[in-house]
């Protein structure tokens, strides 16, 4: 039931959110004149990888860097990132990471195999489940960024203080999700974005 609701939604979604797809796609062009998505290697279900979309919000990066999560850091935001990012706007492509089977419409968050691999045990319970584009610590954290950039040392922050509490935050999905549970979690989504 959860695999055909994500699929009617997000299919629907793409079809009625296209014009503002494109919108989006002509603000980053103009501005940045670079990529219009930026892709990014995660740990989905089970621990397979796969490749989780956005709409680049950054100045491309240097060399070498693919793959790189640099908690706090916004040295690199361009200015529609910032809009899209405020929004949350930037997570529509993650539709097309739902629609190909990576992804639910509510899940743990993925994250990067550097900070899987800190605490595997407890990502090998959370990867029972597909990761999602939105879930209670999104919701909780939707200002994550600002409370690290205003850290002094924002990577220790995140692995010691934020990344524990999503973790289980995580956990308690896991063990407590239902249909009509997620539904309310899509709904309070909007509503923290809006």
């Amino acid at each position: 039931m959860k695999r055909t609701f994500d699929l009617v939604v997000a299919a629907f979604s793409i079809i009625i959110l296209f014009p503002v797809f494109v919108v989006i796609a002509t603000m980053i062009w103009l501005d940045d004149h670079g990529p219009i998505l930026y892709r990014q290697e995660r740990v989905g279900r089970s621990g397979k990888l796969f490749i989780l979309y956005k709409f680049r919000t950054m100045k491309q990066a240097v060399s070498g860097t693919q793959g790189r999560f640099d908690p706090g850091d916004t040295s690199r935001v361009t200015r529609i990132g910032k809009v899209l990012r405020r929004r949350k706007l930037d997570e529509l492509p993650q539709l097309f990471n739902v629609l190909k089977g990576d992804m639910s419409l509510v899940g743990p968050r993925p994250e990067i195999e550097k900070w899987v691999s800190l605490y595997p045990e407890r990502w090998e319970k959370i990867l029972k489940v597909r990761p999602g584009i939105t879930d209670n610590a999104s919701i909780l954290y939707r200002d994550e960024e600002s409370l690290l950039s205003g850290s002094d040392d924002p990577v220790r922050t995140y692995r010691e203080e934020v990344l524990p509490k999503k973790l289980s935050i995580y956990e308690s999905y896991v063990t407590s999700r239902t249909f009509f549970g997620d539904l309310n979690l899509i709904f309070r989504t909007i509503f923290h974005s809006s």
